[in-house]
């Protein structure tokens, strides 16, 4: 029988990384024993929180993870690793899904044979696609690039280890989320890191098309908590839930808050439009209704909380993406 001081085991997998160190910290603060896997592609060591027990490695070394659950016994995953970069993930199919699917459904099979008592997986918002607005959880998906096709294709394989298995799990569809700890090196993916990356190198804001496409953006506290959160909640279990803010704004706005975060007026060169979803905003009525959400955080707020961060920690260079594994159609800008 399990004795009762003794502390939920907790694996996050992605906890060096953005949303997965904000979600290891509040499980350690509910007293989960808490051990972290990443394979520091996209996080850092130093954003690993106290307490935690670091592990390096890859979701995808399917003896790494058969050897945590044995030796750790979980009681709850909550899987945020991922190589999170729509755009890109058009160029890199096999690498995409390798990383986000292959590595999730290692750690599903794990998670069936050693009886998880809840496995809580971030999806995104790329798996709707061009849908209807806002987009709510009852929609058909009709994901256009690989990114969000691998993380439907986990959405869909969690329904099926509960219907055979009794996987008890929870997804959350989360939209472009920022704050501490992003890594704004990243020059594929989150617009505000770019931003800042760049008006931190001297360098001009770069918009693609005409910066009249529409964004809901999150700050991090207003998902992280929940994330964390939600297997105390029988009534999250088995549910996919949008999470994040509700009001949508121009990416040309957030240039403009985002330089005055720095104390500067904007500079912007536009580049040609990309391939992506001009308007993206969620439906947020079954968060609301499931977890006891505090008062969100106007942008301009959270803006000048991450700039805060991002100047103390400096400008960092931006990562380049090595293996590009179809070249046809890659934006010049993405070319080395």
């Amino acid at each position: 029988m399990q004795h009762s001081t003794q502390k939920t085991r907790s694996l996050v997998t992605g906890g060096a990384g953005f949303i997965g160190s904000h979600v290891a910290r509040h499980c350690l603060e509910m007293g989960h024993d808490v051990v972290v896997l990443d394979d520091l592609s996209g996080g850092f060591l130093d954003q690993i929180p106290a307490g935690a027990t670091f592990v390096q490695g890859s979701i995808t070394d399917h003896e790494l993870v058969q050897r945590l659950f044995a030796a750790h016994g979980f009681e709850y995953v909550y899987h945020l690793a991922a190589y999170a970069a729509e755009g890109l993930s058009h160029f890199i199919r096999r690498f995409n899904y390798t990383n986000n699917l292959i590595g999730s459904a290692n750690l599903v099979n794990e998670a069936v044979k050693h009886q998880v008592r809840c496995f809580v997986f971030t999806s995104s918002i790329a798996v709707y696609g061009t849908n209807q607005l806002p987009m709510h959880e009852d929609l058909t998906p009709q994901p256009e690039d690989p990114y969000g096709i691998a993380k439907y294709a986990v959405e869909l394989d969690l329904r099926a280890a509960h219907e055979l298995f009794g996987l008890n799990y929870v997804i959350f569809r989360p939209h472009n989320v920022y704050g501490e700890n992003q890594n704004i090196g990243d020059r594929y993916r989150n617009v505000i890191g770019i931003f800042m990356n760049q008006i931190m190198q001297g360098e001009p804001m770069t918009i693609f098309g005409d910066g009249l496409q529409t964004r809901a953006f999150s700050y991090i506290d207003e998902v992280a908590p929940h994330i964390a959160n939600c297997p105390n909640i029988p009534e999250a279990y088995g549910k996919v839930i949008n999470i994040g803010a509700d009001k949508p704004y121009t990416i040309q706005y957030l240039a403009e808050v985002v330089a005055q975060a720095f104390g500067q007026e904007p500079r912007i060169r536009y580049l040609p439009a990309r391939n992506e979803v001009v308007h993206a905003y969620s439906d947020h009525s079954r968060a609301k209704q499931l977890f006891d959400q505090a008062a969100t955080v106007p942008l301009e707020e959270g803006i000048r909380r991450m700039a805060a961060w991002a100047m103390r920690i400096g400008a960092r260079q931006s990562q380049t993406f090595d293996n590009i594994e179809v070249r046809q159609n890659l934006p010049p800008s993405w070319q080395r």
